[in-house]
Protein backbone atom coordinates (compact mmCIF):
# COMPACT_ATOMS: atom_id res chain seq x y z
CA UNK A 1 0.00 0.00 0.00
CA UNK A 2 1.41 3.51 -0.35
CA UNK A 3 1.38 5.25 2.79
CA UNK A 4 2.46 8.16 4.46
CA UNK A 5 6.78 8.49 4.27
CA UNK A 6 7.47 11.02 7.30
CA UNK A 7 11.06 9.55 8.21
CA UNK A 8 10.94 8.25 12.24
CA UNK A 9 12.28 6.80 15.08
CA UNK A 10 10.35 4.87 17.64
CA UNK A 11 10.58 2.99 20.54
CA UNK A 12 7.74 2.22 22.54
CA UNK A 13 5.60 -0.65 24.41
CA UNK A 14 2.30 -1.15 23.81
CA UNK A 15 -0.15 -1.49 26.99
CA UNK A 16 -0.18 -5.41 27.62
CA UNK A 17 -3.08 -7.52 26.27
CA UNK A 18 -4.69 -11.49 25.79
CA UNK A 19 -2.41 -12.76 23.31
CA UNK A 20 -4.98 -14.12 20.36
CA UNK A 21 -1.86 -14.89 18.11
CA UNK A 22 0.68 -17.60 20.04
CA UNK A 23 3.35 -15.25 18.86
CA UNK A 24 6.57 -15.00 20.31
CA UNK A 25 7.33 -12.38 23.06
CA UNK A 26 9.53 -10.21 20.82
CA UNK A 27 10.15 -7.99 23.38
CA UNK A 28 12.04 -10.68 25.61
CA UNK A 29 12.78 -10.94 28.99
CA UNK A 30 10.07 -10.60 31.64
CA UNK A 31 7.92 -7.84 29.58
CA UNK A 32 4.49 -8.46 29.17
CA UNK A 33 3.24 -9.69 25.78
CA UNK A 34 1.32 -7.14 23.67
CA UNK A 35 -1.09 -7.24 21.10
CA UNK A 36 0.54 -9.39 17.79
CA UNK A 37 0.37 -5.62 15.79
CA UNK A 38 2.53 -3.39 18.08
CA UNK A 39 4.90 -5.90 19.37
CA UNK A 40 8.41 -4.92 18.15
CA UNK A 41 8.05 -2.39 15.62
CA UNK A 42 10.04 -2.79 12.25
CA UNK A 43 12.67 -4.41 11.54
CA UNK A 44 15.11 -5.00 8.18
CA UNK A 45 14.11 -7.89 6.30
CA UNK A 46 17.38 -10.45 6.33
CA UNK A 47 18.96 -9.93 3.14
CA UNK A 48 18.06 -6.25 2.13
CA UNK A 49 20.13 -3.29 1.44
CA UNK A 50 20.72 -1.05 4.31
CA UNK A 51 18.64 1.56 4.97
CA UNK A 52 19.26 4.98 3.66
CA UNK A 53 20.69 7.63 5.47
CA UNK A 54 21.40 7.75 9.09
CA UNK A 55 19.65 8.55 12.40
CA UNK A 56 22.10 12.20 11.99
CA UNK A 57 19.69 12.70 9.08
CA UNK A 58 16.67 13.08 11.17
CA UNK A 59 15.82 16.84 13.10
CA UNK A 60 12.43 16.70 15.46
CA UNK A 61 10.38 19.51 14.37
CA UNK A 62 8.11 20.11 17.31
CA UNK A 63 4.62 22.59 17.10
CA UNK A 64 4.57 25.20 19.36
CA UNK A 65 3.63 24.59 23.14
CA UNK A 66 4.70 20.87 22.39
CA UNK A 67 6.09 20.28 26.14
CA UNK A 68 2.63 21.61 27.37
CA UNK A 69 0.36 19.44 25.08
CA UNK A 70 2.49 16.33 25.87
CA UNK A 71 1.34 15.93 29.37
CA UNK A 72 2.46 12.68 31.48
CA UNK A 73 -1.05 11.69 30.90
CA UNK A 74 -0.68 12.28 27.35
CA UNK A 75 2.18 10.65 27.04
CA UNK A 76 1.39 7.81 28.95
CA UNK A 77 -1.18 7.08 26.64
CA UNK A 78 0.31 8.12 23.15
CA UNK A 79 0.02 5.09 21.66
CA UNK A 80 -3.95 5.53 21.01
CA UNK A 81 -2.82 8.69 18.26
CA UNK A 82 -0.16 6.35 16.54
CA UNK A 83 2.55 5.78 16.55
CA UNK A 84 4.07 8.06 13.82
CA UNK A 85 2.86 10.15 17.03
CA UNK A 86 4.40 9.35 19.94
CA UNK A 87 7.22 11.44 19.70
CA UNK A 88 5.99 14.51 17.46
CA UNK A 89 3.01 16.17 15.36
CA UNK A 90 6.17 16.12 12.75
CA UNK A 91 9.19 14.30 11.68
CA UNK A 92 11.55 16.10 8.27
CA UNK A 93 14.53 14.86 6.76
CA UNK A 94 17.17 17.24 6.67
CA UNK A 95 20.52 16.63 6.35
CA UNK A 96 22.04 19.12 8.58
CA UNK A 97 20.28 17.88 11.33
CA UNK A 98 22.09 17.60 14.78
CA UNK A 99 23.72 13.79 16.01
CA UNK A 100 22.13 10.53 16.43
CA UNK A 101 22.54 11.03 19.98
CA UNK A 102 20.77 14.29 19.89
CA UNK A 103 17.88 12.83 18.42
CA UNK A 104 17.44 10.09 20.83
CA UNK A 105 17.55 12.22 23.50
CA UNK A 106 14.29 13.70 21.75
CA UNK A 107 12.59 10.89 21.31
CA UNK A 108 13.83 9.52 24.86
CA UNK A 109 12.26 13.26 26.48
CA UNK A 110 9.00 12.88 24.46
CA UNK A 111 8.15 9.24 25.44
CA UNK A 112 9.72 8.64 28.57
CA UNK A 113 8.37 5.52 29.15
CA UNK A 114 9.89 3.52 26.21
CA UNK A 115 12.53 1.33 27.73
CA UNK A 116 13.62 0.10 24.15
CA UNK A 117 16.98 1.18 22.29
CA UNK A 118 16.00 2.97 18.87
CA UNK A 119 16.62 0.78 16.50
CA UNK A 120 19.46 1.52 14.40
CA UNK A 121 19.04 3.67 11.29
CA UNK A 122 15.21 3.54 10.22
CA UNK A 123 14.46 6.29 7.56
CA UNK A 124 11.60 6.38 5.85
CA UNK A 125 8.56 4.05 7.75
CA UNK A 126 5.29 5.04 6.42
CA UNK A 127 3.56 4.96 9.77
CA UNK A 128 0.95 7.69 10.50
CA UNK A 129 -1.58 6.53 13.01
CA UNK A 130 -4.20 6.13 10.29
CA UNK A 131 -2.56 5.21 7.21
CA UNK A 132 -0.34 1.91 7.49
CA UNK A 133 -1.42 -0.60 5.51
CA UNK A 134 -0.66 -4.51 5.73
CA UNK A 135 -1.96 -6.45 2.87
CA UNK A 136 -1.09 -10.34 2.54
CA UNK A 137 0.07 -9.67 -1.44
CA UNK A 138 3.03 -7.18 0.14
CA UNK A 139 3.06 -6.95 3.78
CA UNK A 140 6.99 -6.28 3.82
CA UNK A 141 6.88 -3.37 1.13
CA UNK A 142 6.59 -0.05 3.63
CA UNK A 143 7.74 3.68 1.99
CA UNK A 144 9.96 1.99 -0.50
CA UNK A 145 12.01 -0.16 1.49
CA UNK A 146 11.75 -4.31 2.34
CA UNK A 147 10.86 -4.37 5.90
CA UNK A 148 9.46 -7.22 7.92
CA UNK A 149 6.27 -6.27 9.92
CA UNK A 150 7.05 -8.20 13.87
CA UNK A 151 3.90 -8.90 15.18
CA UNK A 152 1.90 -9.39 11.49
CA UNK A 153 2.08 -13.20 11.47
CA UNK A 154 0.98 -13.97 7.79
CA UNK A 155 -1.84 -15.80 9.09
CA UNK A 156 -3.26 -15.94 12.34
CA UNK A 157 -5.17 -18.68 14.20
CA UNK A 158 -8.93 -17.65 14.89
CA UNK A 159 -9.55 -18.07 18.61
CA UNK A 160 -13.57 -17.12 18.03
CA UNK A 161 -15.92 -20.05 17.56
CA UNK A 162 -19.46 -18.20 17.54
CA UNK A 163 -19.99 -16.38 15.21
CA UNK A 164 -21.23 -13.04 17.96
CA UNK A 165 -17.81 -13.07 18.42
CA UNK A 166 -16.76 -12.47 14.61
CA UNK A 167 -19.49 -10.01 14.11
CA UNK A 168 -17.13 -8.19 16.55
CA UNK A 169 -13.81 -8.56 16.70
CA UNK A 170 -13.23 -10.22 12.85
CA UNK A 171 -11.40 -7.83 10.54
CA UNK A 172 -10.07 -5.63 13.42
CA UNK A 173 -8.82 -7.72 16.46
CA UNK A 174 -7.01 -10.85 14.45
CA UNK A 175 -4.87 -7.84 12.99
CA UNK A 176 -6.71 -5.14 10.39
CA UNK A 177 -3.86 -3.25 8.19
CA UNK A 178 -4.29 0.47 10.13
CA UNK A 179 -1.88 0.57 12.91
CA UNK A 180 -3.52 2.06 15.86
CA UNK A 181 -4.65 0.56 19.06
CA UNK A 182 -7.74 2.24 19.23
CA UNK A 183 -10.89 -0.21 19.41
CA UNK A 184 -12.53 1.02 16.67
CA UNK A 185 -11.28 0.76 13.12
CA UNK A 186 -10.07 4.44 11.90
CA UNK A 187 -11.94 6.00 9.28
CA UNK A 188 -9.50 7.18 6.27
CA UNK A 189 -10.90 10.03 4.55
CA UNK A 190 -8.90 9.88 1.23
CA UNK A 191 -9.53 9.86 -2.59
CA UNK A 192 -5.50 8.66 -3.77
CA UNK A 193 -2.84 7.03 -2.29
CA UNK A 194 0.88 8.99 -3.06
CA UNK A 195 4.05 6.62 -4.23
CA UNK A 196 7.18 7.91 -2.89
CA UNK A 197 9.03 7.80 -5.87
CA UNK A 198 8.42 6.29 -9.50
CA UNK A 199 10.06 3.07 -8.95
CA UNK A 200 7.78 2.45 -6.48
CA UNK A 201 4.67 3.17 -8.97
CA UNK A 202 6.08 0.92 -11.38
CA UNK A 203 6.40 -2.13 -8.49
CA UNK A 204 3.37 -1.50 -8.07
CA UNK A 205 2.24 -1.54 -11.34
CA UNK A 206 3.86 -4.59 -11.89
CA UNK A 207 2.62 -6.04 -8.74
CA UNK A 208 5.18 -6.10 -6.58
CA UNK A 209 4.26 -3.60 -4.56
CA UNK A 210 0.33 -3.11 -2.76
CA UNK A 211 -1.65 -0.23 -3.09
CA UNK A 212 -5.16 0.95 -3.43
CA UNK A 213 -4.20 3.60 -5.83
CA UNK A 214 -7.10 5.25 -5.77
CA UNK A 215 -10.19 5.65 -3.87
CA UNK A 216 -12.27 3.58 -5.94
CA UNK A 217 -10.59 0.96 -6.36
CA UNK A 218 -10.52 0.33 -2.47
CA UNK A 219 -9.91 2.17 1.01
CA UNK A 220 -8.20 0.25 4.38
CA UNK A 221 -11.50 1.25 6.25
CA UNK A 222 -13.56 -0.40 3.74
CA UNK A 223 -11.69 -3.24 3.49
CA UNK A 224 -12.13 -4.33 7.52
CA UNK A 225 -15.80 -4.25 6.44
CA UNK A 226 -15.15 -6.51 3.91
CA UNK A 227 -12.87 -9.16 5.83
CA UNK A 228 -15.65 -9.18 8.69
CA UNK A 229 -18.30 -10.02 6.16
CA UNK A 230 -16.17 -12.71 4.64
CA UNK A 231 -15.29 -14.41 8.47
CA UNK A 232 -19.01 -14.57 8.68
CA UNK A 233 -19.95 -16.27 5.33
CA UNK A 234 -16.78 -18.26 5.45
CA UNK A 235 -15.68 -16.95 1.95
CA UNK A 236 -12.36 -16.18 0.89
CA UNK A 237 -13.72 -12.60 -0.33
CA UNK A 238 -15.67 -10.05 -0.11
CA UNK A 239 -16.75 -6.97 -1.92
CA UNK A 240 -18.50 -4.22 -0.79
CA UNK A 241 -20.19 -1.63 -2.80
CA UNK A 242 -22.79 1.62 -2.81
CA UNK A 243 -25.69 -0.29 -2.54
CA UNK A 244 -27.50 -3.68 -2.83
CA UNK A 245 -28.78 -2.98 -6.08
CA UNK A 246 -25.34 -2.01 -7.21
CA UNK A 247 -23.82 -5.67 -5.82
CA UNK A 248 -26.59 -6.94 -7.76
CA UNK A 249 -26.21 -5.35 -10.72
CA UNK A 250 -22.57 -4.98 -11.33
CA UNK A 251 -23.17 -9.36 -10.44
CA UNK A 252 -25.21 -9.64 -13.06
CA UNK A 253 -23.19 -7.77 -15.99
CA UNK A 254 -19.63 -9.41 -14.39
CA UNK A 255 -20.92 -12.84 -14.67
CA UNK A 256 -23.27 -13.19 -17.86
CA UNK A 257 -21.47 -12.85 -20.72
CA UNK A 258 -23.98 -11.05 -23.81
CA UNK A 259 -26.34 -13.53 -25.14
CA UNK A 260 -26.14 -15.23 -22.04
CA UNK A 261 -28.75 -16.56 -20.16
CA UNK A 262 -30.02 -16.54 -16.57
CA UNK A 263 -32.46 -18.16 -14.23
CA UNK A 264 -34.42 -16.14 -11.28
CA UNK A 265 -37.47 -16.29 -9.38
CA UNK A 266 -40.73 -14.60 -9.88
CA UNK A 267 -40.77 -13.63 -6.01
CA UNK A 268 -37.80 -10.83 -5.90
CA UNK A 269 -36.76 -7.69 -5.10
CA UNK A 270 -39.08 -5.78 -7.91
CA UNK A 271 -36.20 -2.97 -9.06
CA UNK A 272 -33.71 -6.55 -9.68
CA UNK A 273 -36.52 -8.13 -11.50
CA UNK A 274 -36.90 -4.58 -13.72
CA UNK A 275 -33.24 -4.76 -14.43
CA UNK A 276 -33.13 -8.67 -15.67
CA UNK A 277 -36.39 -7.80 -17.99
CA UNK A 278 -35.34 -4.25 -19.16
CA UNK A 279 -31.57 -3.60 -19.18
CA UNK A 280 -30.18 -6.74 -19.64
CA UNK A 281 -31.71 -7.59 -22.58
CA UNK A 282 -30.37 -4.76 -24.08
CA UNK A 283 -27.11 -7.01 -24.20
CA UNK A 284 -28.48 -9.93 -25.11
CA UNK A 285 -29.37 -11.61 -21.89
CA UNK A 286 -32.28 -14.10 -21.26
CA UNK A 287 -33.98 -15.11 -18.71
CA UNK A 288 -36.03 -17.86 -17.36
CA UNK A 289 -38.08 -17.26 -14.20
CA UNK A 290 -39.13 -19.86 -12.07
CA UNK A 291 -41.31 -20.74 -8.75
CA UNK A 292 -38.69 -20.59 -6.11
CA UNK A 293 -39.52 -24.11 -5.04
CA UNK A 294 -39.86 -25.90 -8.65
CA UNK A 295 -36.86 -27.25 -9.11
CA UNK A 296 -38.28 -29.11 -12.12
CA UNK A 297 -38.32 -26.07 -13.74
CA UNK A 298 -35.10 -25.29 -13.40
CA UNK A 299 -33.91 -28.49 -14.77
CA UNK A 300 -36.46 -27.75 -17.78
CA UNK A 301 -34.26 -24.54 -17.98
CA UNK A 302 -30.65 -25.97 -17.84
CA UNK A 303 -31.26 -28.01 -20.61
CA UNK A 304 -32.85 -25.68 -23.02
CA UNK A 305 -30.59 -23.23 -22.77
CA UNK A 306 -26.65 -22.68 -21.62
CA UNK A 307 -27.32 -21.33 -18.45
CA UNK A 308 -24.94 -19.24 -16.50
CA UNK A 309 -26.48 -18.33 -13.42
CA UNK A 310 -29.12 -18.85 -11.22
CA UNK A 311 -29.59 -15.87 -9.13
CA UNK A 312 -32.14 -15.82 -6.21
CA UNK A 313 -33.42 -14.71 -3.05
CA UNK A 314 -34.07 -16.78 -0.51
CA UNK A 315 -35.92 -16.41 1.75
CA UNK A 316 -37.86 -13.98 -1.16
CA UNK A 317 -39.11 -10.22 -1.07
CA UNK A 318 -41.71 -10.01 0.05
CA UNK A 319 -43.21 -13.21 0.64
CA UNK A 320 -40.36 -15.55 2.17
CA UNK A 321 -40.20 -18.42 0.34
CA UNK A 322 -36.49 -20.64 0.59
CA UNK A 323 -34.91 -22.06 -2.02
CA UNK A 324 -33.40 -25.65 -1.61
CA UNK A 325 -29.67 -24.60 -1.79
CA UNK A 326 -28.26 -27.22 -1.55
CA UNK A 327 -30.08 -28.98 -4.26
CA UNK A 328 -30.12 -26.01 -7.05
CA UNK A 329 -26.43 -26.03 -6.07
CA UNK A 330 -25.97 -28.89 -7.60
CA UNK A 331 -27.76 -28.85 -10.23
CA UNK A 332 -26.50 -26.22 -11.47
CA UNK A 333 -23.03 -27.24 -10.73
CA UNK A 334 -23.96 -30.22 -12.78
CA UNK A 335 -24.58 -27.77 -16.29
CA UNK A 336 -21.52 -25.56 -15.49
CA UNK A 337 -23.87 -22.77 -14.14
CA UNK A 338 -22.73 -20.57 -11.13
CA UNK A 339 -25.36 -20.26 -8.07
CA UNK A 340 -26.08 -16.81 -5.92
CA UNK A 341 -27.99 -16.19 -3.30
CA UNK A 342 -29.29 -12.97 -2.16
CA UNK A 343 -29.33 -13.66 2.04
CA UNK A 344 -29.99 -10.15 2.66
CA UNK A 345 -33.43 -11.53 4.62
CA UNK A 346 -31.27 -14.41 5.91
CA UNK A 347 -28.45 -12.50 7.26
CA UNK A 348 -25.13 -14.70 7.44
CA UNK A 349 -25.93 -15.44 11.12
CA UNK A 350 -29.40 -17.21 9.83
CA UNK A 351 -28.15 -18.76 6.81
CA UNK A 352 -24.66 -20.11 5.67
CA UNK A 353 -24.73 -20.04 1.88
CA UNK A 354 -21.97 -20.55 0.59
CA UNK A 355 -21.59 -23.62 3.02
CA UNK A 356 -24.84 -25.24 1.35
CA UNK A 357 -23.02 -25.35 -2.04
CA UNK A 358 -24.23 -21.99 -2.98
CA UNK A 359 -20.88 -19.99 -5.15
CA UNK A 360 -21.55 -16.65 -4.14
CA UNK A 361 -23.77 -14.28 -1.73
CA UNK A 362 -25.19 -11.20 -1.94
CA UNK A 363 -26.26 -8.69 0.64
CA UNK A 364 -28.39 -5.57 0.82
CA UNK A 365 -25.95 -4.24 3.52
CA UNK A 366 -28.41 -1.37 3.96
CA UNK A 367 -30.55 -3.97 6.17
CA UNK A 368 -29.60 -5.99 8.94
CA UNK A 369 -25.91 -5.84 8.37
CA UNK A 370 -25.72 -2.02 8.91
CA UNK A 371 -28.24 -2.54 11.10
CA UNK A 372 -29.48 1.15 11.74
CA UNK A 373 -31.32 2.72 9.19
CA UNK A 374 -28.53 5.06 8.69
CA UNK A 375 -26.16 3.58 5.51
CA UNK A 376 -26.54 2.59 2.22
CA UNK A 377 -24.12 -0.57 1.36
CA UNK A 378 -23.87 -3.87 -0.68
CA UNK A 379 -21.72 -6.71 -1.13
CA UNK A 380 -21.09 -9.90 -2.48
CA UNK A 381 -18.66 -12.72 -1.19
CA UNK A 382 -17.53 -15.94 -2.09
CA UNK A 383 -14.36 -17.16 -4.11
CA UNK A 384 -11.59 -15.06 -4.53
CA UNK A 385 -11.44 -16.01 -8.15
CA UNK A 386 -15.35 -15.03 -9.11
CA UNK A 387 -15.36 -12.04 -6.53
CA UNK A 388 -12.22 -10.37 -8.79
CA UNK A 389 -14.16 -10.96 -11.76
CA UNK A 390 -16.76 -8.60 -10.39
CA UNK A 391 -14.46 -6.17 -9.07
CA UNK A 392 -12.75 -5.76 -12.19
CA UNK A 393 -16.30 -4.67 -13.63
CA UNK A 394 -16.97 -3.01 -9.75
CA UNK A 395 -13.76 -0.75 -10.91
CA UNK A 396 -14.93 0.38 -14.09
CA UNK A 397 -18.63 1.53 -13.32
CA UNK A 398 -17.56 3.26 -9.84
CA UNK A 399 -20.25 2.33 -7.73
CA UNK A 400 -17.79 2.09 -4.51
CA UNK A 401 -18.64 2.65 -1.15
CA UNK A 402 -18.10 5.59 1.29
CA UNK A 403 -15.20 5.06 3.95
CA UNK A 404 -17.81 7.02 6.08
CA UNK A 405 -20.07 4.29 5.24
CA UNK A 406 -18.22 1.57 5.78
CA UNK A 407 -17.69 2.64 9.19
CA UNK A 408 -20.94 2.11 10.03
CA UNK A 409 -21.54 -1.23 8.39
CA UNK A 410 -18.75 -2.34 11.00
CA UNK A 411 -19.96 -0.25 13.84
CA UNK A 412 -23.60 -1.98 12.95
CA UNK A 413 -22.13 -5.61 12.62
CA UNK A 414 -20.83 -5.90 16.12
CA UNK A 415 -24.12 -5.77 17.07
CA UNK A 416 -25.91 -7.62 14.59
CA UNK A 417 -26.03 -11.27 16.33
CA UNK A 418 -27.77 -9.67 19.52
CA UNK A 419 -30.25 -7.89 17.21
CA UNK A 420 -30.30 -10.37 14.82
CA UNK A 421 -31.49 -13.07 17.91
CA UNK A 422 -34.04 -10.23 19.19
CA UNK A 423 -35.63 -9.95 15.97
CA UNK A 424 -35.86 -13.58 15.03
CA UNK A 425 -37.95 -14.10 18.41
CA UNK A 426 -40.22 -11.41 17.71
CA UNK A 427 -41.06 -11.94 14.17
CA UNK A 428 -41.57 -15.39 15.42
CA UNK A 429 -43.84 -14.51 18.42
CA UNK A 430 -45.79 -11.96 16.56
CA UNK A 431 -46.09 -14.35 13.47
CA UNK A 432 -47.98 -16.82 15.49
CA UNK A 433 -49.87 -14.30 17.09
CA UNK A 434 -50.89 -12.90 13.85
CA UNK A 435 -51.98 -16.39 12.56
CA UNK A 436 -54.30 -17.08 15.15
CA UNK A 437 -55.62 -13.57 14.75
CA UNK A 438 -59.66 -13.41 13.21
CA UNK A 439 -58.48 -10.53 11.14
CA UNK A 440 -55.60 -11.62 9.24
CA UNK A 441 -56.33 -13.99 6.44
CA UNK A 442 -52.90 -15.38 5.71
CA UNK A 443 -48.97 -14.79 7.15
CA UNK A 444 -45.85 -15.44 5.42
CA UNK A 445 -43.07 -16.33 7.37
CA UNK A 446 -40.62 -19.60 7.35
CA UNK A 447 -40.25 -20.37 10.89
CA UNK A 448 -44.86 -21.50 10.88
CA UNK A 449 -45.37 -24.88 9.36
CA UNK A 450 -47.61 -23.22 7.53
CA UNK A 451 -45.14 -21.89 5.36
CA UNK A 452 -44.82 -23.82 1.61
CA UNK A 453 -40.70 -24.75 2.74
CA UNK A 454 -41.62 -24.38 6.41
CA UNK A 455 -38.92 -28.03 6.23
CA UNK A 456 -36.77 -26.59 4.12
CA UNK A 457 -36.41 -23.58 5.82
CA UNK A 458 -35.83 -25.61 9.39
CA UNK A 459 -32.87 -27.48 8.03
CA UNK A 460 -30.70 -25.02 5.56
CA UNK A 461 -31.51 -21.88 8.81
CA UNK A 462 -30.64 -21.25 11.91
CA UNK A 463 -33.14 -18.62 12.93
CA UNK A 464 -36.23 -17.12 10.43
CA UNK A 465 -35.69 -13.78 10.30
CA UNK A 466 -36.95 -10.37 11.75
CA UNK A 467 -39.70 -9.78 8.21
CA UNK A 468 -43.21 -10.98 8.82
CA UNK A 469 -45.66 -10.37 5.62
CA UNK A 470 -49.43 -10.84 6.21
CA UNK A 471 -52.92 -10.46 4.64
CA UNK A 472 -55.23 -8.13 6.51
CA UNK A 473 -58.74 -9.56 6.20
CA UNK A 474 -60.22 -6.18 4.07
CA UNK A 475 -59.18 -4.42 1.08
CA UNK A 476 -56.97 -1.63 0.59
CA UNK A 477 -58.75 0.71 2.43
CA UNK A 478 -59.17 -1.69 5.77
CA UNK A 479 -55.19 -2.36 5.33
CA UNK A 480 -54.35 1.19 5.12
CA UNK A 481 -56.66 2.03 8.25
CA UNK A 482 -54.85 -0.94 10.06
CA UNK A 483 -51.07 0.77 8.94
CA UNK A 484 -51.97 3.62 9.95
CA UNK A 485 -53.02 2.92 13.50
CA UNK A 486 -49.82 1.53 14.31
CA UNK A 487 -47.96 3.39 17.07
CA UNK A 488 -44.51 1.70 16.57
CA UNK A 489 -43.34 1.13 13.32
CA UNK A 490 -42.61 3.55 10.69
CA UNK A 491 -44.25 3.83 7.78
CA UNK A 492 -41.25 3.29 5.34
CA UNK A 493 -39.28 1.07 2.87
CA UNK A 494 -36.32 -1.17 3.67
CA UNK A 495 -35.80 -3.63 6.84
CA UNK A 496 -33.82 -4.76 9.24
CA UNK A 497 -33.02 -1.86 10.90
CA UNK A 498 -33.20 -1.20 14.99
CA UNK A 499 -36.34 0.59 14.45
CA UNK A 500 -39.72 -1.56 13.43
CA UNK A 501 -41.05 -0.73 9.77
CA UNK A 502 -44.24 -1.23 8.43
CA UNK A 503 -45.45 -1.15 4.30
CA UNK A 504 -48.40 -2.30 2.01
CA UNK A 505 -46.30 -3.26 -1.05
CA UNK A 506 -49.00 -2.61 -3.44
CA UNK A 507 -48.48 1.61 -2.21
CA UNK A 508 -44.75 1.47 -1.30
CA UNK A 509 -43.39 -0.84 -4.36
CA UNK A 510 -46.21 -1.36 -6.65
CA UNK A 511 -48.15 1.86 -6.66
CA UNK A 512 -47.13 2.78 -10.36
CA UNK A 513 -49.06 -0.61 -11.89
CA UNK A 514 -52.61 -1.29 -12.15
CA UNK A 515 -54.13 -3.72 -9.37
CA UNK A 516 -54.16 -6.25 -12.29
CA UNK A 517 -50.63 -5.87 -13.12
CA UNK A 518 -50.27 -6.28 -9.31
CA UNK A 519 -51.54 -9.38 -9.03
CA UNK A 520 -49.62 -11.05 -11.31
CA UNK A 521 -46.93 -10.85 -9.04
CA UNK A 522 -49.23 -11.83 -6.17
CA UNK A 523 -48.82 -8.18 -4.49
CA UNK A 524 -52.18 -8.01 -2.88
CA UNK A 525 -53.79 -4.77 -1.85
CA UNK A 526 -54.33 -6.47 1.32
CA UNK A 527 -50.78 -7.46 2.09
CA UNK A 528 -48.01 -5.96 4.80
CA UNK A 529 -44.74 -6.52 5.51
CA UNK A 530 -44.21 -5.83 8.80
CA UNK A 531 -39.99 -5.54 9.61
CA UNK A 532 -39.73 -5.82 13.48
CA UNK A 533 -36.68 -3.94 15.14
CA UNK A 534 -35.33 -4.65 18.28
CA UNK A 535 -38.24 -2.63 20.48
CA UNK A 536 -39.85 -4.67 23.69
CA UNK A 537 -41.65 -7.51 22.40
CA UNK A 538 -44.60 -6.63 24.31
CA UNK A 539 -44.96 -3.18 23.51
CA UNK A 540 -44.97 -4.33 20.00
CA UNK A 541 -47.48 -6.45 20.35
CA UNK A 542 -50.24 -4.69 22.09
CA UNK A 543 -49.40 -2.06 19.51
CA UNK A 544 -50.47 -4.72 16.75
CA UNK A 545 -53.65 -5.98 18.06
CA UNK A 546 -54.93 -2.53 18.86
CA UNK A 547 -54.29 -1.95 15.19
CA UNK A 548 -56.08 -4.94 14.42
CA UNK A 549 -59.02 -3.77 17.05
CA UNK A 550 -59.18 -0.62 14.93
CA UNK A 551 -60.57 -1.96 11.58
Amino acid sequence: MAVSTCPMVFSFESRSEPDFSGAPNFGGGDRKRSHGRFAGGLKPARGTASFHGSLSSLIFRFPPNFVRQLSTKARRNCSNIGVAHIVAASWSNNPASSSAAAAAAAASAASPSATEPIPPSVDAAAVDGVALIEKEVDRSVIGGLNLELEGFPKSKPSVFSSDGSLTIHAGERSGRGIVTDGITTPVVNTSAYFFDNTAQLIDFKEKRRASFEYGRYGNPTTVVSEEKISALEGAESTLIMASGMCASTVLLMALVPAGGHLVTTTDCYRKTRIFIETVLPRMGITATVIDPADVGALESALNKNKVSLFFTESPTNPFLRCVDIKLVSELCHRRGALVCIDGTFATPLNQKALALGADLVLHSATKYLGGHNDVLAGCISGSMKLVSEVCNLHHILGGALNPNAAYLIIRGMKTLHLRVQQQNSTALGMAKILEAHPKVKRVYYPGLPSHPEHDLAKQQMTGFGGVVSFEVDGDLQTTIKFVDSLKIPYIAPSFGGCESIVDQPAIMSYWDLPQSERLKYGIKDNLVRCSFGVEDFEDLKADILQALENI
